[in-house]
């Protein structure tokens, strides 16, 4: 039955969409729950001659940010899942 319910959990992570965002919503960055790069949309503004290294960090946080949603997503489900038992600490499901 767990396992049922994990690749059912599975299946709904990769339906599933985060969104992460910097800049004041200037980089948006869009990972699956399982945190597969899905989209990522930037502002005009940013692509000038002289802002690659602004770009650059807004991104990275931008998917930080978005990271740290999925994974977020990702031990809610997990609590549904096993009824609120945790997990070994570094137990990677994915």
């Amino acid at each position: 039955e767990l396992q049922s319910k994990m690749q059912q959990m599975q299946a709904e992570l990769e339906a599933l969409t985060v969104e992460g965002r910097s800049g004041g919503d200037a980089v948006v960055v869009t990972l699956s729950g399982k945190g597969e790069l899905k989209g990522l949309k930037i502002d005009p503004s940013l692509l000038k001659a002289d802002g690659g290294d602004i770009l650059e960090d807004l991104v990275i946080t931008a998917h930080k940010d978005a990271r740290a949603k999925a994974d977020a997503l990702l031990q809610e489900r997990m609590k549904q899942v096993t009824g609120g038992v945790p997990l070994p600490p570094g137990l990677k499901l994915f």
